[in-house]
Protein backbone atom coordinates (compact mmCIF):
# COMPACT_ATOMS: atom_id res chain seq x y z
CA UNK A 1 0.00 0.00 0.00
CA UNK A 2 1.39 3.37 -1.01
CA UNK A 3 0.69 6.28 1.33
CA UNK A 4 -1.16 9.30 -0.11
CA UNK A 5 2.11 11.22 0.25
CA UNK A 6 5.53 10.31 1.69
CA UNK A 7 5.87 10.71 5.46
CA UNK A 8 8.96 10.88 7.64
CA UNK A 9 10.04 7.74 9.43
CA UNK A 10 10.14 9.76 12.65
CA UNK A 11 6.42 10.44 12.24
CA UNK A 12 5.80 6.69 11.83
CA UNK A 13 7.97 5.99 14.88
CA UNK A 14 5.86 8.39 16.94
CA UNK A 15 2.64 6.82 15.66
CA UNK A 16 3.63 3.30 16.75
CA UNK A 17 5.78 4.40 19.73
CA UNK A 18 8.92 2.80 18.33
CA UNK A 19 12.62 3.24 19.09
CA UNK A 20 14.28 4.42 15.87
CA UNK A 21 17.77 3.54 14.61
CA UNK A 22 18.75 5.30 11.41
CA UNK A 23 17.90 8.51 9.60
CA UNK A 24 14.84 10.12 11.29
CA UNK A 25 14.24 12.43 8.31
CA UNK A 26 14.01 9.67 5.69
CA UNK A 27 10.72 9.53 3.81
CA UNK A 28 8.51 6.43 3.78
CA UNK A 29 6.40 5.90 0.67
CA UNK A 30 4.31 2.89 1.74
CA UNK A 31 3.99 -0.36 3.67
CA UNK A 32 4.33 -3.75 2.01
CA UNK A 33 4.75 -7.49 2.46
CA UNK A 34 8.24 -8.92 2.26
CA UNK A 35 7.74 -10.54 -1.17
CA UNK A 36 6.39 -7.33 -2.73
CA UNK A 37 8.51 -4.60 -1.08
CA UNK A 38 10.22 -1.83 -3.02
CA UNK A 39 12.74 0.85 -2.09
CA UNK A 40 11.05 3.38 0.19
CA UNK A 41 8.68 0.78 1.63
CA UNK A 42 8.20 -0.19 5.25
CA UNK A 43 8.01 -3.90 6.16
CA UNK A 44 7.70 -5.75 9.45
CA UNK A 45 9.23 -8.92 10.87
CA UNK A 46 8.58 -10.57 14.24
CA UNK A 47 10.37 -13.93 14.07
CA UNK A 48 14.16 -14.56 14.20
CA UNK A 49 13.82 -17.04 11.32
CA UNK A 50 12.98 -14.17 8.97
CA UNK A 51 15.14 -11.35 10.36
CA UNK A 52 17.90 -11.63 7.74
CA UNK A 53 15.46 -12.02 4.85
CA UNK A 54 13.62 -8.86 5.82
CA UNK A 55 16.73 -6.83 6.65
CA UNK A 56 18.28 -7.71 3.29
CA UNK A 57 15.12 -7.16 1.26
CA UNK A 58 14.36 -4.12 -0.89
CA UNK A 59 12.52 -2.51 2.06
CA UNK A 60 14.21 0.66 3.29
CA UNK A 61 12.47 0.63 6.67
CA UNK A 62 11.83 -2.35 8.93
CA UNK A 63 9.66 -2.75 12.02
CA UNK A 64 11.28 -5.39 14.21
CA UNK A 65 11.15 -6.62 17.82
CA UNK A 66 14.87 -6.60 18.65
CA UNK A 67 17.87 -4.28 18.50
CA UNK A 68 20.28 -7.22 18.40
CA UNK A 69 20.67 -7.33 14.62
CA UNK A 70 23.17 -6.03 12.09
CA UNK A 71 21.51 -3.17 10.24
CA UNK A 72 22.51 -3.06 6.55
CA UNK A 73 23.74 0.25 5.18
CA UNK A 74 20.90 2.53 4.19
CA UNK A 75 18.28 0.76 6.31
CA UNK A 76 16.35 2.23 9.22
CA UNK A 77 14.74 0.05 11.87
CA UNK A 78 11.86 0.72 14.23
CA UNK A 79 11.93 -1.45 17.36
CA UNK A 80 8.63 -2.31 19.06
CA UNK A 81 7.53 -5.22 21.27
CA UNK A 82 4.94 -6.45 18.73
CA UNK A 83 5.63 -5.55 15.05
CA UNK A 84 2.34 -7.09 13.89
CA UNK A 85 0.30 -4.77 16.10
CA UNK A 86 2.39 -1.85 14.84
CA UNK A 87 1.58 -2.87 11.26
CA UNK A 88 -2.14 -2.93 12.08
CA UNK A 89 -1.93 0.54 13.64
CA UNK A 90 -0.32 1.97 10.49
CA UNK A 91 -2.88 0.33 8.20
CA UNK A 92 -5.76 1.51 10.40
CA UNK A 93 -4.41 5.06 10.17
CA UNK A 94 -4.00 5.18 6.39
CA UNK A 95 -6.81 2.81 5.38
CA UNK A 96 -9.42 2.89 8.19
CA UNK A 97 -12.49 0.70 7.88
CA UNK A 98 -15.47 2.79 6.80
CA UNK A 99 -18.85 0.98 6.85
CA UNK A 100 -20.95 1.27 3.72
CA UNK A 101 -24.15 3.28 3.98
CA UNK A 102 -25.52 2.60 0.50
CA UNK A 103 -25.45 -0.09 -2.17
CA UNK A 104 -23.33 1.89 -4.61
CA UNK A 105 -20.76 4.20 -3.02
CA UNK A 106 -20.62 7.84 -4.01
CA UNK A 107 -16.86 7.37 -4.45
CA UNK A 108 -17.31 4.68 -7.15
CA UNK A 109 -16.53 5.59 -10.76
CA UNK A 110 -18.53 3.73 -13.43
CA UNK A 111 -17.62 4.03 -17.12
CA UNK A 112 -19.86 4.82 -20.05
CA UNK A 113 -21.90 1.92 -21.41
CA UNK A 114 -21.50 -0.24 -18.32
CA UNK A 115 -24.58 -2.16 -17.17
CA UNK A 116 -25.10 -2.71 -13.43
CA UNK A 117 -27.80 -5.31 -12.72
CA UNK A 118 -30.04 -5.22 -9.59
CA UNK A 119 -28.62 -6.09 -6.18
CA UNK A 120 -25.01 -5.36 -7.10
CA UNK A 121 -22.91 -3.91 -4.27
CA UNK A 122 -20.14 -1.46 -5.24
CA UNK A 123 -17.86 -0.34 -2.44
CA UNK A 124 -15.72 2.69 -1.84
CA UNK A 125 -13.13 3.83 -4.36
CA UNK A 126 -14.14 1.17 -6.88
CA UNK A 127 -13.39 1.98 -10.51
CA UNK A 128 -15.28 0.24 -13.33
CA UNK A 129 -14.38 0.82 -16.97
CA UNK A 130 -16.49 1.16 -20.10
CA UNK A 131 -18.93 -1.37 -21.57
CA UNK A 132 -18.85 -3.81 -18.66
CA UNK A 133 -21.72 -6.07 -17.56
CA UNK A 134 -22.02 -6.71 -13.82
CA UNK A 135 -24.70 -9.34 -13.14
CA UNK A 136 -27.02 -9.56 -10.08
CA UNK A 137 -25.67 -10.06 -6.56
CA UNK A 138 -22.05 -9.33 -7.48
CA UNK A 139 -20.03 -7.60 -4.75
CA UNK A 140 -17.22 -5.28 -5.83
CA UNK A 141 -15.59 -4.44 -2.53
CA UNK A 142 -13.49 -1.39 -1.64
CA UNK A 143 -10.53 -0.46 -3.87
CA UNK A 144 -11.38 -2.89 -6.67
CA UNK A 145 -10.42 -1.80 -10.19
CA UNK A 146 -12.32 -3.21 -13.16
CA UNK A 147 -11.15 -2.54 -16.73
CA UNK A 148 -13.14 -2.10 -19.95
CA UNK A 149 -15.36 -4.79 -21.52
CA UNK A 150 -15.39 -6.97 -18.39
CA UNK A 151 -18.21 -9.45 -17.68
CA UNK A 152 -18.80 -10.63 -14.09
CA UNK A 153 -21.51 -13.24 -13.59
CA UNK A 154 -23.96 -13.45 -10.70
CA UNK A 155 -22.87 -13.92 -7.11
CA UNK A 156 -19.15 -13.31 -7.57
CA UNK A 157 -17.20 -11.44 -4.87
CA UNK A 158 -14.23 -9.28 -5.89
CA UNK A 159 -11.93 -7.83 -3.24
CA UNK A 160 -12.64 -9.89 -0.12
CA UNK A 161 -10.02 -9.93 2.63
CA UNK A 162 -7.00 -12.18 2.27
CA UNK A 163 -6.90 -15.52 4.09
CA UNK A 164 -3.75 -14.38 5.86
CA UNK A 165 -3.18 -14.57 9.61
CA UNK A 166 -0.55 -13.78 12.20
CA UNK A 167 -0.19 -16.98 14.24
CA UNK A 168 0.82 -17.00 17.90
CA UNK A 169 0.07 -20.10 19.95
CA UNK A 170 0.83 -18.38 23.25
CA UNK A 171 -2.48 -16.49 23.16
CA UNK A 172 -6.06 -17.68 23.54
CA UNK A 173 -6.98 -16.96 19.92
CA UNK A 174 -4.08 -18.25 17.84
CA UNK A 175 -4.90 -16.62 14.50
CA UNK A 176 -5.22 -12.86 14.09
CA UNK A 177 -6.09 -11.49 10.67
CA UNK A 178 -3.47 -9.43 8.88
CA UNK A 179 -5.63 -6.58 7.69
CA UNK A 180 -5.79 -6.35 3.91
CA UNK A 181 -5.06 -2.93 2.43
CA UNK A 182 -4.30 -3.94 -1.15
CA UNK A 183 -6.38 -4.05 -4.32
CA UNK A 184 -7.85 -6.32 -6.94
CA UNK A 185 -7.18 -5.22 -10.52
CA UNK A 186 -9.23 -6.90 -13.26
CA UNK A 187 -7.78 -5.88 -16.62
CA UNK A 188 -9.67 -5.28 -19.88
CA UNK A 189 -11.71 -7.98 -21.65
CA UNK A 190 -11.81 -10.41 -18.72
CA UNK A 191 -14.83 -12.67 -18.13
CA UNK A 192 -15.50 -14.07 -14.65
CA UNK A 193 -18.12 -16.76 -13.97
CA UNK A 194 -20.74 -17.10 -11.26
CA UNK A 195 -19.91 -17.66 -7.61
CA UNK A 196 -16.21 -16.85 -7.89
CA UNK A 197 -14.12 -15.25 -5.15
CA UNK A 198 -11.03 -13.13 -5.78
CA UNK A 199 -9.22 -11.84 -2.67
CA UNK A 200 -7.50 -8.48 -2.68
CA UNK A 201 -3.81 -8.18 -1.94
CA UNK A 202 -2.65 -7.88 1.63
CA UNK A 203 -0.61 -4.77 0.86
CA UNK A 204 -0.19 -4.91 -2.94
CA UNK A 205 -2.54 -6.10 -5.68
CA UNK A 206 -4.18 -9.25 -6.96
CA UNK A 207 -4.27 -8.99 -10.74
CA UNK A 208 -6.18 -10.81 -13.49
CA UNK A 209 -4.59 -10.22 -16.89
CA UNK A 210 -6.24 -8.96 -20.05
CA UNK A 211 -8.43 -11.41 -21.94
CA UNK A 212 -8.46 -14.12 -19.27
CA UNK A 213 -11.52 -16.34 -18.79
CA UNK A 214 -12.61 -17.72 -15.41
CA UNK A 215 -15.37 -20.33 -15.05
CA UNK A 216 -17.84 -20.67 -12.15
CA UNK A 217 -16.82 -21.38 -8.54
CA UNK A 218 -13.15 -20.43 -8.90
CA UNK A 219 -11.15 -19.03 -5.97
CA UNK A 220 -8.07 -16.84 -6.44
CA UNK A 221 -6.06 -15.96 -3.34
CA UNK A 222 -4.44 -12.71 -2.27
CA UNK A 223 -1.55 -11.18 -4.24
CA UNK A 224 -1.90 -13.71 -7.04
CA UNK A 225 -0.80 -12.38 -10.43
CA UNK A 226 -2.59 -13.97 -13.38
CA UNK A 227 -1.24 -13.21 -16.84
CA UNK A 228 -3.03 -12.46 -20.10
CA UNK A 229 -5.34 -14.90 -21.89
CA UNK A 230 -5.44 -17.51 -19.14
CA UNK A 231 -8.30 -20.03 -18.92
CA UNK A 232 -9.50 -21.47 -15.58
CA UNK A 233 -12.26 -24.09 -15.52
CA UNK A 234 -14.75 -24.63 -12.68
CA UNK A 235 -13.62 -25.19 -9.08
CA UNK A 236 -10.00 -24.20 -9.62
CA UNK A 237 -8.39 -22.95 -6.41
CA UNK A 238 -5.23 -20.83 -6.36
CA UNK A 239 -3.49 -19.91 -3.10
CA UNK A 240 -1.95 -16.53 -2.31
CA UNK A 241 1.18 -14.98 -3.78
CA UNK A 242 1.19 -17.23 -6.86
CA UNK A 243 2.30 -16.14 -10.34
CA UNK A 244 0.37 -17.57 -13.29
CA UNK A 245 2.05 -16.47 -16.51
CA UNK A 246 0.36 -15.69 -19.85
CA UNK A 247 -1.74 -18.30 -21.63
CA UNK A 248 -1.96 -20.86 -18.81
CA UNK A 249 -4.91 -23.29 -18.80
CA UNK A 250 -6.09 -24.87 -15.53
CA UNK A 251 -8.84 -27.43 -16.04
CA UNK A 252 -11.53 -28.30 -13.49
CA UNK A 253 -10.70 -28.74 -9.80
CA UNK A 254 -7.00 -28.01 -10.17
CA UNK A 255 -5.49 -26.91 -6.86
CA UNK A 256 -2.46 -24.61 -6.86
CA UNK A 257 -0.34 -24.00 -3.76
CA UNK A 258 1.02 -20.63 -2.64
CA UNK A 259 3.99 -18.53 -3.81
CA UNK A 260 4.91 -20.59 -6.85
CA UNK A 261 5.06 -19.88 -10.59
CA UNK A 262 3.31 -21.66 -13.46
CA UNK A 263 5.10 -20.80 -16.71
CA UNK A 264 3.52 -19.38 -19.84
CA UNK A 265 1.24 -21.62 -21.91
CA UNK A 266 1.32 -24.52 -19.45
CA UNK A 267 -1.76 -26.77 -19.30
CA UNK A 268 -2.74 -28.52 -16.05
CA UNK A 269 -5.31 -31.27 -16.53
CA UNK A 270 -8.39 -31.73 -14.34
CA UNK A 271 -8.11 -32.63 -10.63
CA UNK A 272 -4.35 -32.16 -10.57
CA UNK A 273 -2.49 -30.65 -7.62
CA UNK A 274 0.37 -28.19 -8.06
CA UNK A 275 2.62 -27.98 -4.95
CA UNK A 276 5.65 -26.42 -6.67
CA UNK A 277 6.54 -24.34 -9.73
CA UNK A 278 5.96 -25.69 -13.24
CA UNK A 279 7.82 -24.81 -16.43
CA UNK A 280 5.81 -23.29 -19.25
CA UNK A 281 4.81 -24.87 -22.52
CA UNK A 282 4.05 -28.35 -21.15
CA UNK A 283 0.98 -30.37 -20.15
CA UNK A 284 0.75 -31.64 -16.56
CA UNK A 285 -1.40 -34.14 -14.67
CA UNK A 286 -1.79 -35.76 -11.24
CA UNK A 287 -0.50 -35.04 -7.77
CA UNK A 288 2.13 -33.87 -7.55
CA UNK A 289 1.56 -32.54 -11.05
CA UNK A 290 4.10 -33.92 -13.50
CA UNK A 291 4.28 -34.05 -17.28
CA UNK A 292 1.12 -35.83 -18.36
CA UNK A 293 2.86 -38.42 -20.57
CA UNK A 294 5.08 -39.51 -17.66
CA UNK A 295 2.18 -39.61 -15.21
CA UNK A 296 0.06 -41.74 -17.55
CA UNK A 297 2.85 -44.31 -17.92
CA UNK A 298 3.11 -44.45 -14.12
CA UNK A 299 -0.63 -45.15 -13.85
CA UNK A 300 -0.35 -47.98 -16.37
CA UNK A 301 2.37 -49.62 -14.25
CA UNK A 302 0.43 -49.08 -11.03
CA UNK A 303 -2.52 -50.94 -12.53
CA UNK A 304 -0.19 -53.84 -13.36
CA UNK A 305 1.09 -54.21 -9.77
CA UNK A 306 -1.46 -56.91 -8.76
CA UNK A 307 -0.60 -58.93 -11.87
CA UNK A 308 3.15 -58.60 -11.28
CA UNK A 309 2.78 -59.41 -7.59
CA UNK A 310 0.85 -62.56 -8.45
CA UNK A 311 3.60 -63.65 -10.84
CA UNK A 312 6.29 -63.05 -8.17
CA UNK A 313 4.37 -64.95 -5.49
CA UNK A 314 3.69 -67.89 -7.84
Amino acid sequence: MKFPAPVSIQWIANLIQASLSGNPDAQVTGINEIHRVEAGDLAFVDHPKYYDTCLNSAATFIIINTKEVNIPTGKTILVVPDPFEAYLKIVDHFRPFVPANKTISDTAVIGEGTVIMPNVFIGQHVRIGKNCTIHPNVSLLDYSIIGDNVVIQAGTVIGSDAFYYNTKKNREVWYKRMQSCGWVHIEDDVEIGAGCTIDRGVTADTRIGKGSRIDNMVHIGHDTLVGKNCLFAAQVGIAGGTIIEDGVTLWGQVGVSKTLTIGANAIVLAQSGVPSSLAGGKTYFGYPAEEASTKRRELVWIKRIPELWKKVMD
